[in-house]
């Protein structure tokens, strides 16, 4: 009976040390919640992707002009055309003709020879 009674106290002191460091991710009540706040999307050039180093995230603005093979196509800008990769999924069901402008947003992909930008995501426009 003793153990048992031992054993009920300590169970109860470690539960409400364990309670005791728990604050539930609760909002303060004067204060606001929300997500976006402001700001403006950094537009870049093609010229500009083909100085980037590797990985760099990028949007670029203009023209899917030709379908260049499995999932690679040629983008052009004021300031040049470019190699992109766009997976099927990246689509989301939009169809782009090479008169719609489009935003295209991914990473850049800089190799050896050339650099081409792998999209995540395409925004008709």
């Amino acid at each position: 009976m003793k153990k048992i009674s031992m054993f009920a106290v300590v169970c109860s002191v470690l539960a409400g040390a364990a309670y005791a460091g728990f604050q539930p991710n609760m909002p303060k009540k004067n204060s606001q919640m929300g997500g976006f706040v402001g700001g403006t999307e950094n537009i870049v050039t093609v010229s500009q992707v083909k100085e980037m180093r590797d990985d760099v995230p990028v949007i670029v603005k203009g023209n899917i002009v030709q379908r260049m093979g499995e999932e690679k196509y040629l983008f052009e800008d004021s300031t040049g055309s470019i190699t992109v990769e766009i997976d099927n999924e990246d689509w989301r069901g939009q169809t782009v003709t090479p008169s719609d402008d489009v935003k295209l947003y991914g990473e850049v992909d800089a190799g050896w020879f050339n650099t081409e930008i792998d999209v995540d995501y395409v925004e008709k426009l």
